[in-house]
């Protein structure tokens, strides 16, 4: 029987493992979600939405589980407290707009006819969450695809293989019945099937790049509607009128934080001229400041990336441009606990170019490369100067200015004096290799609902 097995970042030990489905069984699972998804979707909607959220209280009752499991899972320090927060704050706001958000558009209702547009759930909706924020990513759509009327499967990471199992304890424990939410565990080959059989009538997915060209490949021809968070490389900018302080502070835990493994984390930033060496000098101290070690210890700010070969990627690319020219202000020796293996001491680099890898390739880790600019035009040529587009921090206290820069920027999302937020009432979205669709917001449901016109004559 073929398994996958979970491997700790914490001391490389076996954390879990457990079996993958059988094609069989796998299709099996989607045909009782198929049957379960039509009665579900016929229940009021506000019943559905009382059940899901009963599922998030469920789930943050078990965050004193939860929150050491994450740190043998995938390295996040137990300091932090978990995802539940976020959780809370998205699956909340999901719900209260939900009846808006799927209420009929009735364009005409007079004494000969009623012309409505509704909105209908796709049916059964597959989810495959990663795992670098393993409960936040998956409510993203978890949430409001029940919320609207859909059946749900599951496939998470297998580094984060009890996060799965702890969503669906929590939403069968909540009322939301078994078959309505599923969590499978799957490998490629079977995944790609059940998609390119057309199993499913929506596909969501957040990871890599590669990942994401996989699952449209599989789609091909069958005309499933795709949702893709793939790849970033956010910057951000700091103008000459910056709160210098509050950028240093924001900018290097958006950089860093859960060892820089974040969708929106800073992995470049570009600095006015006039306040560059002040800020390198303030974000070295930063970061100088950080202690990297066991996440299971609570003075540990920093902990193992997710797994051995992430760090190597990073190692790698840091490398690279140091021996191009670039130049490393951390000195590792500050951090006795990188091991060469998934412990890894943060990095800043000076002296970079958009030649190097650090700078284009996305890192997923805590290091970053800052470099000077001159205006703003220059700083928005260099913001753009990537294959990605998540999103973009500018640090100003010009607002118009902010807006202006926005609009030029290719990229989902802009925020100001602010980085690594999601907002769950603004749309998560991307462009370029970061992906399409829409998550969260009003413009969420529409992604996991289709469209259905009624034009009714009256006799």
């Amino acid at each position: 029987m073929s398994t996958i097995k979970l491997i700790s970042p914490v001391d490389g030990s076996v954390h879990a493992e457990r079996a993958v489905l059988s094609p069989g069984d796998a299709r099996a699972a989607v045909a009782r979600a198929r049957a379960a998804q039509k009665d579900w979707a016929l229940r009021p909607l506000q019943e559905r939405s009382d059940l899901v959220m009963a599922g998030i209280a469920a789930l943050e009752g078990m965050n004193t589980q939860i929150v050491p499991e994450l740190a043998w899972q995938m390295g996040r320090p137990v300091r932090y407290g978990g995802e539940m927060g976020g959780v809370r704050e998205r699956a909340a706001y999901m719900a209260q707009i939900a009846a808006e958000a799927l209420a009929d558009d009735v364009i005409e209702d007079s004494d000969t006819v009623a012309r409505v547009l509704a909105r209908e759930p796709h049916g059964v909706v597959f989810v495959i969450a990663p795992w670098n924020y393993p409960f936040l990513t998956a409510v993203n759509t978890v949430v409001p695809a029940l919320i609207a009327g859909n059946a749900v499967v599951l496939k998470h990471a297998s580094q984060t293989l009890l996060a799965g199992e702890r969503l669906a304890q929590a939403m069968h424990a909540g009322g939301v019945p078994q078959d309505v939410f599923q969590n499978v565990v799957l490998d490629h080959a079977t995944t790609e099937a059940l998609i390119g059989e057309r199993a499913f009538g929506f596909v969501n997915f957040t990871g890599s790049v590669g990942g994401g060209q996989a699952i449209e490949r599989a789609a091909a021809g069958t005309f499933t509607g795709v949702g893709l968070e793939l790849g970033g490389k956010d910057p951000g900018y700091v103008r000459e009128d910056a709160d210098l302080e509050a950028a240093v502070e924001g900018l290097m835990d958006g950089a860093m934080f859960n060892s820089g493994q974040c969708c929106c984390g800073i992995e470049r930033i570009y600095v006015h001229e006039s306040l560059y060496e002040a800020f390198i000098e303030k974000a070295v101290d930063w970061v100088s400041g950080q202690k990297l070690g066991n996440p299971l210890e609570p003075d540990t700010t920093m902990g193992p990336m997710a797994h051995v070969r992430f760090a190597a990627t990073v190692r790698s690319q840091i490398a690279d441009a140091v021996a191009a020219g670039a130049r490393a202000l951390i000195d590792p020796a500050l951090f006795p606990a990188d091991d060469g293996g998934a412990y890894l001491a943060p990095q800043i680099l000076v002296d970079v170019d958009h030649s190097m890898r650090v700078m284009q390739e996305e890192s997923f880790g805590p290091v970053v490369g800052i470099m000077p600019v001159k205006d703003d035009a220059q700083a928005v040529a260099l913001m753009n100067d990537s294959p990605y587009g998540l999103t973009a921090s500018v640090w100003t206290r010009d607002t118009q200015a902010a807006r202006a820069i926005g609009a030029q920027l290719d990229t989902g999302t802009i925020l100001m004096n602010r980085c690594d937020y999601l907002d769950p009432a603004l749309c998560w979205s991307g462009c370029k290799d970061t992906g399409r669709g829409a998550a969260l917001s009003k413009l969420g449901y529409l992604a996991l609902t289709r469209s259905k016109s009624y034009h009714l004559k009256k006799v």
